[in-house]
């Protein structure tokens, strides 16, 4: 396994750096294809509802639970 991995998307026309482990971009890029989705706009959804918590998380967590939350509903 290798170590977290540097990327820059586009949320709201501006620039910002993610930093991940290469699972969760895997799985990042798997949801956005499977919801139809740009990367960007996933991201930016994520986002958006990270800066309605009481408690603004950064957004690489913000990305990890939104995963794990995901992968938890889908397992039913």
């Amino acid at each position: 396994m290798s170590g977290p991995v540097k990327r820059s998307v586009n949320i709201a026309g501006h620039s910002t750096s993610i930093t991940l482990e290469p699972v969760f971009w895997k799985a990042l890029i798997g949801a956005a294809d499977e919801e139809g989705l740009p990367l960007n706009a996933l991201v930016a959804r994520i986002d958006a509802d990270r800066l309605a918590e009481v408690e603004l998380p950064n957004l690489a967590s913000a990305i990890r639970v939104w995963l794990f939350r995901r992968a938890t509903e889908r397992r039913g």
